[in-house]
């Protein structure tokens, strides 16, 4: 429990100037936070540690090998193109 005394004495390291309802109003709301802390220090905290909200792991599609475009079907849709490549606006 921490005491009106205690309270004025951390106010003099911090060179604060405390009056006596304050130094009485501080103690109540440190000791209120402490038994905070004691209620906390009740809780069950011996579960198994959650990494992730779902029980998921690397959920991808098989990687597997499968045709392509060629180089006309690729570029039948393109804007632009010249000499058998995408030609792209320039940039600078």
């Amino acid at each position: 429990m921490i005491t009106p005394d205690q309270v004025e004495h951390v106010g003099l390291l911090a060179r604060i100037k405390l009056s006596g309802d304050e130094k009485k109003q501080y103690s109540e709301q440190l000791n209120d936070i402490l038994d905070y802390f004691e209620k906390i220090d009740e809780l069950e905290t011996e579960v198994e540690p959650t990494y992730h909200v779902l029980a998921l792991n690397n959920v991808f599609r098989e990687d597997a090998a499968s045709e392509s475009l060629n180089q006309v079907e690729s570029l039948a849709n393109a804007p632009k193109e010249k000499d058998g490549y995408f030609k792209a606006p320039r940039i600078m």
